[in-house]
């Protein structure tokens, strides 16, 4: 399967070793005075060893590799001790990894394993738990890039409800559930892409409709892409297929402009739908220069 995992670039890399630590999943070994990928079953894809290399030697690529196999890596973090599973635990819901966390929980719960983790369903007990056995923890694992790291917005919806009264037009209300939102930095398994209504934009919509967010956002998960100027568009393609197949999102909005080339944003999820198992309706939405919707239909 193709699929986002870590590229190690033998030039750039000193063999400093910092990395090492940084992958809870044991992914990662020093051999012969590099840091080697030992395995893609041990590889989630999230970057979490990046941030800790001083050379930039860690990069994220797609390409054909073995799936990523949580349960493998669940009996290598249990030899490490409890303190190592948690942090992995932590690394997980911090990149909003919920398909794997739920399998880790209930790999746990299987084999009876004392993490102070919640009898009745599959999230950790409490921040403060893992929080607190972090601080113990030899080394962290939040590394990556800190601006794409994910999280989940409360809408105020008191806020929502009064905003067409308000007399100030910075007092509108964002419906931006979510973060990141560029389809390159985003995890189809996130948590608010399951059974989700997605939003896929074209970057120029919400600049050019002065409503977006009350007319396309509300309620909705979003993902922005390009489909002229963005590069692996076949990244997009895998990724459209997994929140289809995977996160079983609920349906497609695909909000383009009119402009001839950003059709290649609807024939992105269509070609995705053709791939995937399930069927999901899909509507288009076609924006015009100024603005303006000039057609919504489901296709």
């Amino acid at each position: 399967m193709k699929r986002s995992i870590i590229k190690i670039d033998d030039d750039k890399c000193n063999g400093c070793g910092l990395c090492i630590p940084n992958c809870q999943e044991g992914a990662l070994q020093l051999i012969d005075g590099k840091a080697r990928l030992i395995s893609d079953l041990f590889c989630d894809g999230l970057g979490a060893c990046i941030g800790h290399c001083p050379e930039g030697a860690i990069t994220i690529e797609e390409r054909e590799a073995e799936p990523y196999n949580e349960t493998l890596v669940m009996e290598q973090m249990v030899k490490k001790g409890k303190n190592t599973v948690l942090a992995h635990l932590h690394h997980l819901k911090s990149h909003g990894a919920d398909a794997f966390l739920n399998e880790a929980i209930a790999y746990i719960k299987k084999h009876n394993i004392d993490l102070d983790v919640t009898k009745d369903d599959n999230e950790i007990e409490t921040q403060n738990i893992v929080a607190k056995e972090m601080a113990a923890a030899s080394s962290g694992c939040d590394g990556g890039c800190p601006g794409s790291a994910p999280m989940v917005f409360d809408i105020d919806m008191d806020k929502v409800d009064t905003a067409g009264n308000s007399q100030d037009k910075f007092d509108a209300p964002s419906e931006l559930r979510q973060w990141p939102v560029q389809l390159h930095l985003l995890n189809p398994a996130a948590s608010y892409f399951l059974n989700a209504d997605v939003v896929l934009a074209a970057d120029c919509a919400a600049f050019a409709m002065g409503n977006f967010h009350n007319h396309f956002l509300k309620g909705k998960t979003l993902a922005i892409a390009c489909p002229k100027l963005d590069s692996n568009q076949e990244s997009y393609l895998q990724k459209l297929i997994s929140m289809i197949d995977d996160s079983k999102v609920n349906s497609f909005v695909v909000v383009r402009m009119q402009v001839p080339c950003c059709g290649g944003l609807t024939q992105l999820v269509e070609t995705a739908l053709a791939n995937a198992n399930r069927k999901v309706p899909v509507k288009q939405a076609v924006v015009s220069h100024s603005g303006e919707v000039l057609s919504e239909e489901w296709i």
